[in-house]
């Protein structure tokens, strides 16, 4: 699904499953097929080349017009999409992805000192939590969580020393390197900011509240990029294309629709303008105008399958799911590995109350949850499938496993207790909520119900 914020659905009927036009200065992570498959491309050399697994590097998209990147519990990047806004080239984003892994590779948050670390852990949990929240379709607690003052004192404790800084900044290079990329994105990014160094703290950019700056940093920086055998390497036209086309839907969702229609005139018949302008007249509810201008840029490039899921997206967010499932299809058809589209199809398909489609949408909440285990929103669909073939049980399973992914275990194991009364013993299912039960009792607070920290 196209960046979007999933809500919390109760168990019975199908409440409106997304929010797609997220307030600008909201804080909450967002979903986009794009957007996330154009960070993996520029993500996963680098971290592999770190010496990395790629899957175990998690990365998270924070609808944020700030400008910050940081890593928490481990090996988990964030992206603020202030970020990739504000990035002119795809090597000043990769070169804040990798500057961001050497903060991995060097365990620079572990070596924090002892109680720095112990008064950070109860933001870093929360912020987790709220994490989670989202990811799983809790987005309601999750947004709720991540937008509080906890979050923000939590940045003020990620302050890396300069030490780190350069270390990082020193890994970047390697890793860069050894891609074959060039350094000086990293470089041109700090430029542009070098003003933020003589900033007050109050006035500074996130990023560089928690990566401050300094003259001997970015000098020695430039100097080490100056020596390397790629150092003049340039971006690839289709990684460019690729960055412009995310700004570009990127301003479209996540901007009021007149900053908008400001920075993307009719006069511009580009297709990213287009792009834009199209979210644009959905998030005012000008359906006609957004469809005739999706059908341009499909006309342009049929193939495109984040044009079709669109197409279905506003469809489905202006209550017309039965229109909403072919364009859902043809995404698929062109992308036939991607969770969220899986999950968009089958979310318009329960939303017709065509009991004729369900087997479909059961098909592909199936093939969602096997690509994201913690979808919740995957879960939540499929417990209304469940619901509607008056299959209580597995429904109420399937809020369990919703409940858990999120870490409401006072939730899931409410559901899962329930859903074994009915399920017959000793079978799969009846075990797995047996499980669910026994992993919550042994995680929980007996006094709130949470995960224990």
């Amino acid at each position: 699904m196209s960046i979007q914020r999933a809500i919390t659905a109760a168990v019975a009927g199908l409440a409106s499953a997304a929010v797609m036009a997220a307030a600008a200065n909201a804080q909450s992570q967002i979903r986009d097929e794009e957007i996330e498959s154009m960070v993996r491309e520029f993500a996963e050399p680098i971290i592999e080349s770190a010496g990395l697994r790629p899957e175990d590097v998690r990365t998270y998209l924070i609808g944020d017009p700030s400008m910050n990147a940081f890593v928490t519990g481990g090996q988990n990047i964030f992206l603020h999409t202030g970020i990739i806004v504000a990035s002119e080239r795809p090597i000043e984003l990769k070169g804040v992805i990798a500057h961001e892994t050497g903060h991995i590779k060097g365990a620079h948050l572990a070596r924090q000192g002892e109680g720095q670390r112990a008064a950070t852990l109860p933001m870093i949990v929360s912020m987790a939590a709220g994490i989670a929240a989202v990811a799983a379709g809790e987005g309601a607690a999750g947004a709720a969580i991540l937008g509080s003052s906890q979050q923000f004192a939590m940045l003020e404790y990620f302050q890396y020393t300069q030490g780190q800084e350069s270390a990082a900044d020193q890994a970047a290079v390697t890793f860069l390197e050894r891609t074959g990329q060039s350094g000086v994105g990293l470089i041109s990014f700090f430029d542009r900011f070098r003003a933020q160094e003589i900033f007050s703290e109050s006035r500074r950019f996130p990023y560089f509240r928690s990566h401050p700056l300094s003259s001997n940093r970015v000098e020695a920086l430039r100097s080490r990029v100056a020596d390397q055998p790629h150092a003049d390497a340039v971006d690839p036209p289709d990684q460019i294309k690729l960055l412009e086309r995310a700004q570009a839907k990127i301003h479209g969702f996540l901007d009021p629709a007149q900053s908008t229609f400001y920075r993307y005139p009719e006069s511009d018949t580009s297709t990213n303008a287009v792009y834009a302008r199209s979210i644009a007249f959905h998030k005012v509810g000008m359906l006609d105008k957004s469809i005739s201008l999706i059908d341009e840029l499909i006309d342009r490039e049929p193939e495109n399958p984040y044009f079709w899921e669109l197409k279905g997206q506003v469809f489905y967010e202006n209550g017309r799911a039965n229109l909403a499932a072919d364009p859902y299809r043809r995404a698929i058809e062109l992308r036939p590995d991607s969770a969220l589209f899986h999950t968009g199809l089958a979310q318009a398909l329960v939303e017709t109350d065509d009991d004729a489609t369900l087997d479909e949408a059961m098909a592909n909440v199936t093939l969602a949850l096997r690509a994201e285990p913690n979808n919740g929103l995957a879960w939540y669909v499929r417990s209304v499938i469940h619901e509607r073939r008056g299959e209580t049980a597995m429904a109420q399973l399937s809020i369990a496993e919703q409940s858990y992914a999120v870490g409401n275990l006072r939730r899931a194991a409410m559901f899962a207790q329930r859903a074994q009364t009915d399920l017959e013993k000793g079978t799969p299912q009846w075990y797995r909520a047996a499980d669910i039960v026994m992993a919550a009792a042994n995680v929980m607070d007996p006094e709130d119900g949470r995960r224990r920290r």
